[in-house]
């Protein structure tokens, strides 16, 4: 079994209208990293780096109807992705950026 395969896992909730700040989007043309691969990842209700209490927060929202953030590391860079409580908006950004 290839263990680099990725598991298809169904989208949880919309991401609606995408942004990026320039700062996350130098770090995806530098490293070559896939910004489609984290949003479903990230759709999909995998958390990434979060502690344990902000996955259950992440939980909690997706029942309650409040934002949602994803923390991934590329490139020894993190990125934040959040997505906006109405679901009108997710933006992937650089914590600095926020």
């Amino acid at each position: 079994m290839n263990m680099a395969m990725v598991i298809d896992r169904p989208a949880r909730f919309s991401l609606g209208q995408l942004a990026a700040t320039p700062g996350a989007l130098a770090v995806f043309e530098r490293s070559g990293a896939s910004v489609s691969a984290l949003l479903s990842r990230h759709q999909s209700g995998d958390w990434g780096e979060v502690g344990a209490e902000d996955w259950q927060a992440n939980e909690q929202s997706l029942e309650n109807g409040w934002r949602l953030l994803s923390v991934y590391t590329v490139a020894g860079r993190k990125i934040w992705i959040i997505t906006e409580a109405d679901r009108s908006a997710t933006t992937i950004l650089l914590p600095e950026e926020y």
